[in-house]
């Protein structure tokens, strides 16, 4: 399959919306950017499109996809009823980096909720996710962009090394603004639950809805405990590389990882280094690369997939990683790191 490269760095092209509209209308894939990570987009309510979109990144059939949409309208198709809770965090959220589960209606194929009875939905703020969604016919399933397991793409070359060939168009549209998934909720509770963190925080749905609580498998650092969203029994996220997190003292991470480094090197192995900014000049050993200030926790979020990416790239053969809990998003920049990890933690 030959895959059309359409660069909208610029903004939004009218001409190439339309080839882009008309391939998922007639069941094809296209990648497009978000304000979170690049997904990859089919119609949401053809089964074969969905089909399409798991072969496409070797995911397996009972992880989810989220149904994006362009208005709230569209909600009343693709939901059974719509809970009161929903209206509260569309008027607070969306458009944005928040995913909400609800009962699912007979429109939506079960190939689309892994056949769960329930539908996961967001309207994404981006100006070309939000184009692409209209012009396909309001509604887009879509995962992320990449090979199932690998770290997710916050660039269109980061779609091109995974999917070229695969699909039929990928959106060039920059890289992205928040760099990890939507935080996910589910309504279908009798107490709303977040299974997946992200940008939006646990106090900032509070502060919407009064109690919200987390899913208890989030917290865990049992590997063996799943967490209650499907999709994230899988392993995800990770390098080709091991990856330690190093848990402690900030002087005491910083001795402990460089200590691994030149054992590492000792050993003939390259090792990669992921710090924030703050911490980065205090390592003399391996490849070090900064990942974003504590101070500006978004920029931590915005670089951790493409750094481990890159240490794909360089064929590094161990990566030791900092600890990063940050005040709104270190939740969910943990709980990839966790899981690229495979929670395997050091702690000094």
């Amino acid at each position: 399959m030959n895959t059309i490269w359409a660069d909208m760095r610029q903004g939004v092209d009218a001409r190439l919306m339309e080839t882009a509209g008309r391939i998922i209308a007639s069941g094809g894939l296209v990648a497009f950017p978000t304000e979170t990570v690049y997904g990859l987009g089919g119609n949401a309510l053809d089964s074969d499109a969905s089909a399409k979109i798991y072969r496409a990144k070797g995911r397996p059939s009972d992880n989810p996809l989220i149904v994006h949409i362009a208005c709230l309208d569209s909600l009343e198709q693709i939901v059974s009823s719509v809970p009161e809770q929903a209206y509260m965090l569309a008027h607070s959220f969306w458009p944005g980096p928040l995913t909400i589960i609800m009962n699912r209606s007979a429109h939506v194929p079960s190939s689309v909720t892994g056949g769960l009875d329930s539908v996961a939905v967001r309207m994404p703020d981006h100006e070309i996710a939000l184009a692409l969604i209209r012009e396909g016919g309001g509604y887009i399933a879509a995962p992320s962009a990449n090979t199932s397991g690998r770290p997710s793409p916050t660039t269109a070359q980061h779609v091109r090394d995974d999917l070229d060939g695969k699909i039929d168009m990928i959106i060039d549209g920059g890289s992205v603004g928040i760099g990890v998934e939507s935080t996910i909720i589910d309504l279908t509770e009798d107490i709303p639950m977040i299974l997946r963190p992200g940008y939006i925080s646990l106090e900032m749905l509070r502060d919407v809805l009064g109690e919200v609580r987390m899913d208890p498998g989030l917290h865990s650092r049992d590997p063996s405990f799943r967490p209650k969203a499907p999709g994230m029994k899988y392993r995800h996220y990770a390098p080709k590389a091991d990856l330690t997190i190093v848990e402690g003292r900030a002087e005491d991470v910083r001795a402990a990882i460089d200590s691994l480094a030149r054992d590492a090197a000792s050993r003939g192995l390259t090792c990669g280094i992921i710090a924030a900014d703050e911490d980065a000049c205090g390592y003399h050993c391996g490849i070090v690369r900064s990942a974003g200030s504590r101070a500006r926790e978004i920029t931590i979020s915005q670089h951790l997939f493409g750094i481990l990416r890159e240490f794909d790239d360089l064929g590094v053969d161990v990566i030791y990683s900092e600890s990063f809990d940050t005040p709104q998003i270190g939740a969910a920049i943990m709980n990839r790191l966790m899981k690229a990890a495979g929670h395997h933690i050091l702690k000094v």
